[in-house]
Order: C-alpha cells, then structure tokens, then sequence
C-alpha cells in the first residue's frame, strides 16, 4: 500500500517542508523542477551535491492528482529518514546519499552503478550469503 494514499497537504506544501527540512540540516543551495511526468529536487549538503527524481503520474484526472500528493509526502520522509539515520549515526552521510550523490558528468552514483550491479546478479557471479553446508563422510 502506497504511503499518505489520502493525504490533503498541497505539492507546494510538502516541497517548502523538504525545503525547511534542508535548510535546518545546513543545505544553502536548493532547488525543485516539475515537468509533466516527473519532479526533481537538487540541494547541496555536506560538500555533496544530491538529486532524488521522482516519478509523477502522466494524467491530469483527480486521482492522479491524489497519487502526486502522496508521492510528494513519501520523498519528504525518504530524505527524513535518511537524514535521521545520519543524525542518529547509524551511518554516515555518504553511505544515506550514495545512490542520489551527483558526479561531475551529472549522473548519480545509482546511474553509474545499476548496469553493473544487475549484471553480476544475473551472471550468478555474486557469492552466497552463507557457505553450503559440510557433507559427512567424504
């Protein structure tokens, strides 16, 4: 089940709050984009720069406006929760960020790592959580 499903709070609402959010973590440069299908916040914090892309729905009928509010309230608690995490020194910034840490060419790490990630999963060359166990006898 998808999270804030009947939330009322306003778009514009939820993205001054990741602002204000931000901004008591220490972020000075913060910016939002809308297009029609996705939505895009960029800030500055702790000498990183940090992009989370979200998908919005493509519609303009009321439920697609709904399910835009309530995507909207589960990026604010993503960042909060990672910002938590960091807060809480249950990691570091570095390792809450990572996937949405931008790099000099303008990908995140998430979009330089993935293919190879995937391919290493689907080669079977990952090894096993744990070692097979002993046979007796031989």
């Amino acid at each position: 089940m998808a999270y804030a499903t009947e939330t009322k709070v306003p778009v514009a609402k939820t993205r001054a709050e990741i602002e204000r959010l931000l901004e008591k973590h220490g972020t000075k440069n913060f910016m939002s984009m809308l297009a029609l299908d996705r939505a895009v916040i960029i800030f500055e914090l702790k000498e990183r720069r940090i992009r989370f892309d979200l998908p919005l729905p493509k519609g303009s009928a009321r439920g697609d406006e709904q399910r835009t509010r309530s995507l909207w309230r589960a990026l604010l608690l993503c960042i909060k929760a990672k910002l938590e995490s960091v807060e809480s020194k249950i990691e570091t910034f570095d390792e809450a960020f990572l996937a949405q840490t931008v790099m000099p060419d303008g990908k995140t790490v998430y979009e330089h790592t993935a293919p190879t990630i995937k391919q290493v999963y689907a080669s079977g060359e990952m090894r096993p959580l744990l070692p097979p166990p002993a046979t007796r006898g031989t």
